[in-house]
């Protein structure tokens, strides 16, 4: 499970993650047609801000809002999370039970019948492939210094996720015929229900075997599995030389599923859910088809999903007016609800509403320009939060206010308490004189990275540069197009960035996955020793009121660090066509996709 970036919101990843509370969705109806009825097949258009990258998305640099979304209609898994924030088996794909709480034993086997849409069957080699990429297994990688860079060591696989559950496991065991696999944990691990092979975790077990067995210039998927079987764990204190094969292979699935066009080599993008891409027009949309050979699920009702890139909300608003997609799911501005309300009063559009696990927030690097905290903590000084608040989500929220929380949103609980010892209050209001005097005369270049096509960050970056710029940080605008900006992030080529988390809803994996010294979603190089230690304990910790207590810790050693800073939680706002059943307000990263199966035309 992860945090994933929401555009990384998507950076909103997705994931997966932060144990993040739900509030209850409002729905507003609009009048049904007359004689209206669901009708089997059909074709629809959906309009998102994101731009399809990769059909990877359990990698870091491909762990995008839009890549998870897509990834969630065309693949199956274990289970999902539904928009009650609860978890669903997927009993049809397969089974995974608890064989034993001392040691935690987990099993998990994948039904006969189920298979790729080439025709190869998923199984135990699959699932093998997954818990490599996503248990660090083989990493040693030593931290010694805490500047966030190992000092020696490698790491193979460039997983988005917190690798923190599955590297608690020894070597899974193979049985079933090839379907299963079976994972003993050396201590508890709270979460473990949705630590492996989540559909609602970018997209259940992740990469075919076989392709990337292929890819990586390995016999077949056998010869994938042995490898993983006999190459021994990474020991960070007793480095090991690179294995050439296994390093061929991570870099296979870390690189090779790019999808900017749709590759020649329909490997790249196999299904073993509901949908597959059939067509991509690059930067403009992508087209999913039913998978005819789906049995494994709910059978989806639509033949056929156009998925449009629209960054602009009111670009969305307007192609649902004048019926060109039938669901949109923008970022809301203030000027995109009156829009929306006017297409409610038309009668044709039904709203679905409510607060997202979702959060803009300014993150500063650990190196350059910002490797001594008092320069971090100059900029921060600078940073206008109030005014972006009501420049941006208060247009549409009235009383909402700066988040003052780096690991809990304001609607969870443990909230309150954290903020009230984590030193959020130094950073209340703008103090440009406390800026200037940390300066003591100093002039330091900031390049900020954000997506400029986004209204959000655009505004924030536009009041930060000001702001900072009184107090004499020159500024310069690192904005990219809503496609390529999310490829920087954790490059080197900025000094600061603004972006979003999203979380699942479920777990509390998304902190370590973003704040643990060299997890691979820590873009900015924070490291703290003390923090990765009570992450240890976090992921291990059952009891919800002492998980709170060191998460509180934990934010507060990040706010200490002068990491950055929170913004504010984003407002959730879909609609849809009244000629659209089964579209449902989703708090979480899948959004309205968590049941693209149950989406039906009404003739």
């Amino acid at each position: 499970m992860r945090l994933n970036r929401l555009t990384k919101l998507a950076a909103a990843g997705a994931a997966a993650v932060l144990a993040l509370g739900a509030c209850t969705p409002e729905e507003r109806a609009a009048e049904e047609l007359p004689g209206a009825s669901p009708s089997p097949g059909g074709e629809i258009s959906v309009a998102e801000a994101g731009v399809l990258s990769s059909f990877n998305p359990q990698s870091a640099a491909a762990n995008t809002d839009i890549n998870r979304k897509l990834a969630y209609a065309t693949h199956s898994g274990f289970n999902y999370v539904d928009n009650n924030l609860e978890v669903i088996p997927l009993e049809e794909f397969g089974t995974y039970e608890q064989v034993s709480e001392d040691p935690l034993t987990v099993k998990y086997t994948v039904n006969e019948g189920v298979a790729w849409s080439d025709g190869a069957p998923v199984g135990a080699d699959d699932m093998m492939l997954a818990w490599a990429a996503g248990s660090g297994w083989f990493d040693d990688e030593l931290f010694a210094n805490p500047d966030g860079l190992p000092t020696s060591g490698n790491r193979y696989f460039d997983y988005a996720g917190s690798t923190e559950a599955l590297r608690l496991t020894e070597l899974p065991e193979i049985g079933d015929d090839n379907r299963s696999i079976t994972m003993t944990y050396s201590e508890p691990y709270a979460d473990w229900e949705t630590a492996f092979g989540s559909l609602s975790d970018t997209g259940g077990i992740g990469m075919p075997a076989h392709v990337v067995a292929q890819g990586a210039g390995l016999a077949d998927e056998k010869a994938l599995t042995k490898l993983i079987l006999d190459t021994p764990e990474g020991n960070p204190l007793d480095p090991a030389p690179v294995n050439p094969e296994l390093r061929a292979v991570a870099d296979y699935w870390n690189t090779a599923f790019s999808a900017q066009t749709l590759p020649e080599d329909p490997a790249l993008y196999l299904s073993n859910g509901p949908f597959i891409v059939s067509d991509i027009n690059p930067g403009q949309s992508v087209t999913l088809v039913r998978n005819e050979d789906y049995t494994w699920g709910a059978e989806p009702k639509l033949d056929e999903i156009t998925v449009r890139f629209l960054q602009d909300p009111a670009a969305q608003a307007a192609a649902l007016k004048d019926g060109s997609v039938d669901i949109i799911s923008p970022q809301p501005d203030g000027s995109t609800l009156p829009d929306l309300e006017a297409l409610e009063a038309l009668g044709n559009v039904n709203l679905h509403q409510g607060n997202q696990l979702a959060y803009d927030h300014l993150d500063l690097t650990f190196d350059g320009v910002f490797t001594t905290g008092t320069v971090r903590e100059a900029f921060m000084k600078t940073v206008p939060r109030q005014e972006i608040v009501e420049s941006t989500v208060q247009r549409l929220l009235p009383d909402v206010q700066p988040l003052n929380s780096q690991v809990f949103l304001m609607d969870q609980t443990g909230y309150g308490e954290s903020v009230a010892g984590n030193g959020s209050d130094d950073f209340a209001e703008v103090d440009l004189e406390r800026a200037r005097e940390l300066l003591d005369g100093g002039t330091p270049s900031v390049r900020i990275l954000y997506d400029r096509d986004n209204a959000y960050r655009a505004e924030a970056f536009r009041l930060i540069s000001e702001s900072a710029s009184e107090a004499g940080f020159e500024i310069i605008d690192g904005g990219l197009p809503a496609g390529e900006w999310a490829a920087g992030l954790g490059s080197g080529t900025y000094d600061a960035v603004i972006f979003g988390w999203t979380a699942s809803g479920v777990g509390a994996a998304g902190v370590p996955q973003v704040f643990r010294t060299g997890a691979a979603s820590n873009y900015n190089g924070f490291s703290s020793f003390e923090a990765d230690d009570l992450m240890t304990e976090l992921v291990a910790e059952t009891d919800n009121r002492r998980r709170e207590e060191l998460q509180a810790d934990i934010d507060r050693l990040i706010w200490e660090a002068r990491y950055g800073l929170p913004l504010y939680q984003l407002p959730g706002l879909q609609a849809s066509a009244d000629t659209i059943e089964g579209v449902e307000h989703m708090p979480n990263s899948t959004g309205v996709w968590w049941n693209v199966w149950e989406w039906n035309v009404l003739r």
